[in-house]
């Protein structure tokens, strides 16, 4: 596919949703964010290998792997969304050709934009943001609130909407290749990496490591949150706990044995982002519903 061609369907892409879209410029303090779990694997490779020798941050119709349901190929849901949201521009694209996610840390949070979808997070440069569309809420509820870099009116719909705190993010799309080298400010890790093989494979990125505090929950603090997920979740996050907590590592070490449903894991992840982190308790709805959206998935290489 020629680069023209790919660069008019950005283009396209990113007028349509400018024609849905309202309100003023975006404030240009403002950074999207790309949170994932750098603990997993894609394929055969551990996620920051592959992207390492990469240099690119893939979307799932690339890899075909993420933390949800993988719905990214034509006819899927995924190739559904895009196809109402961007208006068609990449219904007869490449895989390579679409849109990468993240979110827009409205918030200005240590954990990010969309911790739903991983411990630690990718920060991009103020440039991306101008190639970027965006919606709220989650593109799988079929949105109809939209937002460009210079009409953008979807923070306060944002912070008033009601949603579980897992929910709130604004979703962003970035329209053209995601460069490590070029895109990326820094990755930001959970403190449960430092000295570990991740904070290894992080250091030899094209990209500055950062940290946050992390996500931390003991199991007496999960205990009191059944009805979040399910008591099957809490039980199994309990089995998991090591010296009574959970942390991002501890999920990723179990992942990789290869002996629990990743689909359970996520539900016990879930738990850990909504409950142990003041940021997210902070920003908690109080009487919120439990979330009524099915699951985005965000590529592990990586959505």
């Amino acid at each position: 596919m020629s680069a023209d061609m790919s660069r008019s369907r950005r283009e396209a892409a990113l007028s349509h949703v400018a024609a849905l879209s309202s309100g003023g410029p975006l404030d240009s303090r403002l950074r999207l964010t790309i949170n994932f779990h750098p603990d997993r694997t894609a394929g055969d490779r551990p996620v920051l290998r592959q992207m390492a020798e990469d240099g690119l941050y893939y979307s799932q119709f690339v890899t075909g792997t993420g933390n949800g349901g993988l719905t990214a190929y034509p006819g899927g849901d995924r190739w559904r969304w895009e196809s109402r949201i961007f208006g068609g521009a990449y219904d007869d694209a490449t895989a390579s050709e679409r849109p990468v996610y993240g979110a827009l840390n409205h918030r200005d949070e240590p954990i990010g934009g969309a911790p739903r979808f991983g411990s630690s997070h990718f920060r991009l440069t103020a440039d991306a943001v101008a190639r970027a569309t965006f919606c709220y809420p989650d593109s799988c509820t079929e949105p109809s609130d939209f937002g460009v870099a210079t009409r953008f009116a979807l923070i306060e719909p944002a912070r008033t909407g009601g949603l579980d705190a897992l929910d709130g993010h604004i979703e962003a799309h970035i329209h053209g290749p995601v460069r490590l080298d070029r895109d990326m400010e820094a990755l930001v890790l959970d403190a449960s990496f430092r000295g570990t093989a991740v904070e290894a494979a992080a250091r030899r990125l094209p990209c500055p490591v950062e940290w946050h505090p992390g996500f931390r929950l003991t199991v007496a603090e999960l205990r009191r949150h059944p009805e979040y997920r399910g008591q099957e979740y809490v039980e199994l996050g309990a089995g998991l706990a090591v010296d009574g907590r959970l942390d991002p590592r501890i999920i990723g070490a179990a992942a990789r044995t290869g002996r629990h449903d990743p689909q359970a894991l996520k539900k016990v992840w879930h738990c850990l982002a909504r409950f142990g982190s003041p940021a997210m308790r902070a920003t908690a709805h109080p009487g919120a519903a439990p979330p009524a959206v099915p699951e985005r998935p965000v590529p592990t290489a990586p959505h």
